[in-house]
């Protein structure tokens, strides 16, 4: 058997860039300052990671606890009110797949995004994918994205011996992989990397860089 682990955003559906303005523009609809998007300044680009070093570097006053609980509540309804304007979109091939490996018994499946798991649930149910039976480590987990991809591989796996494969489609999904010894696979056009498809319309290619 194989794991195969997902990210979410651009990974599955077409959500970065709404998710992106969703979570900036709650930030600062609940502290007036505007955050600073250049996220690969930052060491930990998860929706908890961001409010950590947005503290650090911008908003002092604030503890993390108290902004992620203001900051959470308004950023769900921002992205309830863009799927409910226009519904998340696929990234093509992408619900076919993931259907087709998990009813594969040489696979077991799980996801590991840097979002907030409500948020999370919420865009891939509007893309039309069932989260019922989906297991999803989240920023509601840890702040570092590895962290959440090993509380994910513990979840899928207990027993951490199954080889893993990640689909993830930015740098900071290079990075943590790099840094774990995951095999990885980049899904679009944001990052170059050697193992590398535009979205999932070919299954045979999808699946030829799992490992």
């Amino acid at each position: 058997m194989k794991h195969i682990m997902f990210d979410i955003d651009g990974t599955l559906i077409q959500s970065y860039d709404f998710d992106e303005k969703c979570f900036m523009d709650a930030v600062h609809e609940v502290t007036g300052i505007a955050i600073k998007n250049d996220w690969e300044a930052y060491p930990h680009v998860t929706d908890r990671g961001i409010l950590q070093t947005f503290i650090e570097r911008q908003a002092p006053q604030y503890s993390l606890e108290e902004l992620e609980n203001r900051v959470k509540p308004v950023f769900i309804r921002n992205i309830e009110q863009t799927i409910k304007e226009s519904p998340a979109v696929e990234v093509k091939g992408a619900k076919r797949f993931l259907m087709h490996v998990l009813k594969n018994n040489d696979y077991i499946v799980s996801v590991a995004t840097g979002g907030w798991r409500e948020t999370a649930r919420l865009k891939l149910q509007s893309a039309g994918f069932d989260t019922d039976n989906l297991i999803i480590a989240s920023s509601n987990d840890h702040h570092a994205r590895i962290e959440i991809m090993a509380i994910a591989q513990a979840e899928a796996d207990p027993s951490k011996g199954l080889p893993i494969t990640y689909f993830g489609d930015a740098i900071w999904d290079v990075k943590a992989c790099a840094a774990s010894g995951v095999n990885l696979v980049i899904v679009g056009e944001r990052v170059d990397h050697n193992q590398r498809i535009l979205d999932y319309s070919s299954l045979e290619q999808s699946l030829s860089f799992v490992k």
